[in-house]
Formats: structure tokens, C-alpha cells, sequence
């Protein structure tokens, strides 16, 4: 699937590397890197991305230099907001290369950026390539899996989903952005408000695209863990009664019965991690992974992995459950 791919890394952060290291594991020829941290511009990108080998390919902050029509794929890891991630996204665009991204708000754009979704269908089209938003969650835990898991299904009445992640084991940013160690105070200050885990909104509007619901209305709220004992990670530290991390919820109704209902709950500490989709249809079903997904080491798996149904495919805008049902 992904043989004799080359590939540009877009964005070579923490998730950008492990999407290099995963793609040169499986064949992928990296021949372009791009990046504005000052710290990374001139490096081998092989150095910046943890491979303990050379890939011959330097680190620079002019995509246009690297962009072009004889690369395969462009890997795209910078930002969640899809506003932000435009201009990058119509430049690859427009160099006429195939897109995978994992900007959270791009795995399903048209429920909360119904124009940037068609503009970037467009200029997809236009330049006969495709772009696809992915990644573990949104993209795989929160939305696929749970479609997949109907086909069996005569009907579906409502989809849950539960996942608890253990954020002790995740990366710093991600610490940080759950609220880890804030007094509740901060936490009402620094995160209420904020997008908390970016693309539950997409997950609840990709699940119900695919089984063909249109909803009224899709509602967040989010609302912080609190510590019961001391817990310490590699960055940061929760006392008792300190916030440890966030619980957040997406609900999807129609006519005032839920018709997808999606937890979430990062917090350090977390004692039971796991997933858990449940299905209420014909047949209801329920499955459970014990300990859950890990995010970090599963998301560039699903960017690289996901190649080859982008690689080539129908040009437009595509995501992850097209075709599904």
C-alpha cells in the first residue's frame, strides 16, 4: 500500500515525528520536511524525528521548495484549528499532491466549516488530488470504529462511546491542554471555554453522516477531574483537590432523543483506561479494548496506514467513513 510512496512531512513536532518514524519503518521515501521552529530548520530530518538514522532530507520553513506534482503524499501535522491550517492546506494543495492531515477539525469539516469543506473540495477537484483529516481521535476510536461496528446491524438507535485515557502516559502538550495540575480556579479560567479535545463535534457529525442521520443539534460540555490522591507525571503534579484533567461530552439529538452520545475523560492518574462502544439496534452490540487506545503511538499508525485509500482516490475532500454504509 505504501510501497515507493515518497512523502512530505508537514509540521515535525511530536506527532509529525512519530508519523516519519512510522512511514520510514513501512518504505515510505521522505523527500521533503517542513517546519518553522527555528531549533529544527537545517536539520536531517531523520535527526529531528528520532530515526536514529540520516534521511538525506533537510528541515525548511519554505513549503515551496518542496511542494510539487512528483511527490505522492503530503503528511500534514500542525494544527486542530481547521482556519489556521487553511493556507498550508490549499498550498499542497494547489502543488497538486495528495493530503492526509491531522488537523482535528478537518476529519469532518462540513457540520462546523460547511465553506472551508467545500472550498477545500474544490480545490481538490480542480487539482485532481485528494485530502483527508485522520488520526486516532477523531478519525479511528470515536467515530470509525463505532460505524464499522453497525454494518452488522439491521437498525441503529443510538451509538455510546466511553473513552478514558490514562494522560500520564500522553505527551506533554496534551497534559497541559487537559488541564493537569491547575487549581479549579485556573481550570475555570485557562480551559472552560477552550476547545478542550478538538473534534468530538466532528466524531458525533461523521457518525451520524455515515448511518445517514441529520441531527438538530450537537451540544459540548466539559468539566474538570478532580485528584482524590497526589499524582505526579514527567511535566506536571495535581494535589488533592487540584485538577487532574478534563471529562468532556458530545451529544447528538434528533427531535430531543440522543442519538450519539460521546465521552471522553483525559486525565493523569486514570485508573481503568479503556474504550467501550456500544451499540442499541438489532442486534445491540458492545465492545470494550481494556486499557484503551493509546493516542500518541496509534494516531500516525492511522495516518500511514491510511495512504492508500488516499494515494490516488476519487479527488475531493474524502473521510474516514466514506463508503461505509
Amino acid at each position: 500500500m505504501t510501497d515507493q510512496m515518497t512523502a512530505v512531512q508537514y509540521g515535525v513536532g511530536p506527532i509529525g515525528s512519530r508519523i516519519v518514524r512510522a512511514g520510514h519503518q513501512q518504505g515510505i521515501e521522505f523527500v521533503g520536511a517542513i517546519d518553522i521552529d527555528p531549533q529544527k530548520l537545517g536539520r536531517d530530518l531523520g535527526d529531528v524525528a528520532g530515526c536514529n538514522e540520516s534521511l538525506d532530507v533537510t528541515v525548511t520553513d519554505d513549503a515551496s521548495a518542496v511542494l510539487g506534482p512528483d511527490i505522492d503524499m503530503v503528511f500534514h501535522s500542525t494544527v486542530s484549528s481547521l482556519q489556521m491550517a487553511m493556507p498550508q492546506l490549499r498550498e499542497c494543495l494547489e502543488a497538486g499532491v495528495d493530503v492526509i492531515s491531522t488537523c482535528e477539525q478537518l476529519t469532518f469539516p462540513q457540520y462546523r466549516h460547511p465553506d472551508l469543506a467545500t472550498e477545500l473540495d474544490q480545490v481538490a477537484t480542480t487539482n485532481e488530488v485528494s485530502i483527508m483529516g485522520t488520526g486516532i481521535n477523531p478519525g479511528y476510536a470515536m467515530d470509525f470504529l463505532p460505524t464499522v461496528l453497525t454494518i452488522p446491524c439491521h437498525t441503529v438507535k443510538s451509538i455510546e462511546v466511553l473513552r478514558v485515557q490514562n494522560a500520564s502516559t500522553r505527551r506533554e502538550p496534551l497534559q497541559r491542554k487537559v488541564g493537569a495540575g491547575l487549581s479549579l480556579e485556573a481550570f475555570e479560567e485557562q480551559i472552560v471555554g477552550q476547545e478542550g479535545h478538538v473534534g468530538l463535534t466532528e466524531s458525533v457529525a461523521m457518525i451520524a453522516h455515515a448511518l445517514g442521520w441529520t441531527l438538530d443539534e450537537i451540544t459540548e460540555d466539559v468539566e474538570p477531574v478532580i485528584a482524590e490522591a497526589p499524582v505526579r507525571t514527567d511535566y506536571f503534579e495535581a494535589a488533592v483537590g487540584e485538577v487532574a484533567g478534563m471529562a468532556q461530552r458530545g451529544v447528538g439529538r434528533i427531535g430531543g432523543t440522543t442519538k450519539v452520545d460521546l465521552q471522553i475523560s483525559q486525565y493523569i492518574g486514570a485508573p481503568d483506561a479503556r474504550d467501550v462502544i456500544q451499540i442499541h439496534g438489532d442486534p445491540s452490540l458492545m465492545l470494550e479494548i481494556p486499557g484503551g487506545i493509546h493516542g500518541d503511538r496509534a494516531t500516525p499508525a492511522v495516518v500511514v496506514n491510511s495512504a492508500g485509500r488516499v494515494r490516488g482516490g476519487t479527488p475531493g475532500l474524502l473521510s474516514m467513513v466514506d463508503g461505509l454504509r
